[in-house]
């Protein structure tokens, strides 16, 4: 497959914190891809240099084979929506639904107002005026209308409940099914989002934990549970993720080998596959130099 982008040994450094170590990932065209990873971990900051609104400390970027910075060409193809996406506050809906078109040539103008409608965003307030949720709905409103060639989400859903952020999910796939395109997604919301993604990049402490197709990621660990003695005679030779104990009993994460199946049913412990929410949180737990 092509890769729509592609970084190379990235650092960022923010004075003597660095935000990304040694990053080197390669996300692949017409996909969606999943940034994870705990807060501070750099999904932000990746994005940010990714898009050239950060310039790395060392390391390169590249989109379709060239660097985005300072290259117009490049980053007309792209739209990066924020977290806290800030508009100007005098802004209506309408002066927003009338630019959309200028910044983005695949602009489609009936999504645009698809969405308006699905989101019911009012269009009689200034755009400061506006909730959390409804904020989030412009983004995700100027995200997918602007079907972009490389489009970035981060965090897109603050302020959405449930059924709208079931919406945003249901009107992704859809139009990403009838115009594919690159699309980057950074996510808390892992158990709901895992249904979209075809490959994720988990960040820890600034650097790649994992960068995978998510059907291989399934594979990387399982959860056994069972007696705290049985589970005690099967972990000892596997790279225990994570583990909990409730009295006698005990479950454990653990990195998924041939052999663990075997060895599990043997001294009578349950085998189950581990979620990518799982997998995500025991990452997450680990210290900064277990992590390197």
């Amino acid at each position: 497959m092509t890769a729509a982008i592609e970084v190379t040994n990235l650092t960022k450094r923010y004075g003597s914190i660095t935000a990304l170590d040694d990053v080197t990932v390669s996300i692949q065209q017409d996909s969606i891809t999943g940034i994870l990873g705990r807060n501070g971990a750099g999904k932000t900051v990746l994005m940010s240099v990714i898009t050239a609104q950060e310039a790395p400390t060392q390391g390169t970027v590249r989109m379709f084979g060239q660097s985005p910075w300072e290259n117009a060409s490049v980053l007309s193809g792209t739209c990066f929506i924020r977290d806290n996406q800030r508009y100007p506050d005098e802004y209506r809906l309408a002066q927003l639904l009338r630019v959309g078109p200028l910044f983005y040539e695949n602009w489609d103008e009936a999504l645009a107002e698809r969405i308006v409608e699905t989101f019911e965003i009012p269009g009689g307030r200034s755009i400061r005026k506006l909730s959390r949720g409804q904020l989030s709905a412009v983004g995700l409103l100027m995200g997918l209308a602007s079907r972009a060639p490389i489009t970035f989400f981060d965090e897109p859903y603050l302020g959405l409940d449930i059924t709208a952020r079931t919406l945003f999910y249901d009107l992704l796939l859809e139009d990403y099914a009838a115009h594919p395109r690159t699309v980057v997604v950074s996510t808390h919301l892992i158990e709901e989002m895992e249904q979209l993604l075809e490959r994720v990049v988990i960040l820890h402490h600034g650097r790649v934990r994992e960068n995978a197709d998510i059907e291989d990621l399934r594979q990387r660990a399982v959860r056994l549970s069972g007696r705290t003695a049985d589970l005690d005679r099967v972990v000892g030779g596997y790279e225990v993720l994570r583990r909990s104990t409730l009295g006698t009993l005990s479950t454990a994460l653990v990195t998924s080998t041939d052999s663990i199946r075997g060895d599990a049913a043997a001294a009578g412990v349950d085998v189950e596959p581990a979620s990518i929410h799982e997998l995500v949180a025991a990452y997450g737990m680990q210290t900064e130099e277990v992590a390197r």
